[in-house]
């Protein structure tokens, strides 16, 4: 792919997607008129040059794709009536606590309809922009397994009528642990070796924190995944063996990513709201602030244990 069409890809795959979602209601072909559009971005961008407004472009060439499908496929009233709607400007989003196509996307591909590995590959998939092949390496198994996962994720959508919709202000709190929960696990399965997977939980920990910036577990994941990605370079030995925390070489630690989950976690604790995943990020986030082992504050480090088991006891119980 090509160097620019490559890095509009990566950033604006899941918002061309989410917007084509919302006006056709079909994920299906909502991923093939994307993917038809990107594929004449790499046969014309390198003639004519990048657009201006790349993500503009991609979205008008995948809707226009679209509705030629749709008036090919058939000649029916109603899906004229469909594809004339599309041309119509200023759709209006359906309203909720936050508008944006990508946030009703991930609120999809999370439903708790879905089985977890289900919204797992959804999430990859539609927001991320990774192949099923990609997925399918990423989680060790065969291709043909992911396709059906993916397949039968869809089918779900569809049949159970889940909606494409930010969950009303009452079930928000539970939606939005769920959505964390998957972004969590994307992490920790890339953390055993599978960087890719690690940078992907990041783009959508941060893509998370830019749509709900209001959310103080939202922002304390972001800083929790940063400050143990931190420590990437000094987690093994050269053969792979791993390092544990108190032996690793901590001037190898990447300050810079350090520095941001640190301001992170002191930003969502001012709101005095903590959560699960923020008191990780404390606990991480002292670690960080240790130059040896030896200058840990464990007091500290045991009174947010002591307030993380009172938030969830059952989880953190030996």
């Amino acid at each position: 792919m090509a160097v620019g069409v490559e890095e509009v890809f990566r950033a604006e795959y899941g918002r061309a997607v989410a917007v084509l979602v919302r006006f056709l209601g079909d994920i299906d072909l909502a991923e093939e008129a994307v993917q038809d559009a990107f594929t004449t971005a790499l046969r014309t961008w390198p003639e004519s040059g990048v657009p201006p407004s790349p993500a503009g472009w991609i979205i008008t060439t995948a809707r226009n794709r679209a509705i030629d499908r749709l008036r090919r496929e058939s000649t029916r009233e109603a899906r004229h009536a469909e594809a004339a709607q599309l041309y119509a400007p200023g759709t209006p989003a359906e309203e909720g606590p936050v508008r944006d196509d990508r946030l009703r996307l991930i609120f999809t591909c999370c439903h708790p309809a879905l089985a977890t590995q289900a919204q797992v590959a959804l999430t990859l998939r539609l927001l991320g922009g990774l192949t099923t092949a990609q997925i399918a390496r990423a989680f060790l198994v065969p291709e043909p397994t992911m396709a059906q996962r993916l397949v039968r994720a869809k089918a779900k959508i569809r049949d159970a009528r889940i909606p494409y919709r930010i969950p009303r202000d009452a079930d928000l709190p539970d939606r939005v642990r769920g959505v964390l929960a998957v972004v969590y696990l994307i992490f920790n399965e890339g953390y055993g070796g599978r960087e890719d997977l690690c940078a992907e939980a990041l783009r959508l920990g941060r893509l998370l924190a830019e749509l709900m910036p209001d959310e103080p577990e939202v922002i304390g994941l972001l800083a929790l995944m940063l400050l143990i990605e931190a420590r990437r370079p000094a987690r093994e030995t050269p053969e792979g063996t791993l390092i544990l925390l108190a032996d690793q070489e901590r001037g190898r630690w990447e300050r810079g990513l350090i520095a941001e989950g640190q301001a992170l976690v002191r930003r969502c604790l001012r709101r005095d709201q903590p959560g699960p995943y923020q008191i990780q990020a404390a606990i991480n986030a002292v670690h960080s602030d240790a130059p040896t082992a030896a200058a840990t504050d464990w007091r500290q480090i045991l009174a947010l244990y002591d307030q993380l088991m009172a938030l969830a006891p059952a989880r953190w119980s030996p």
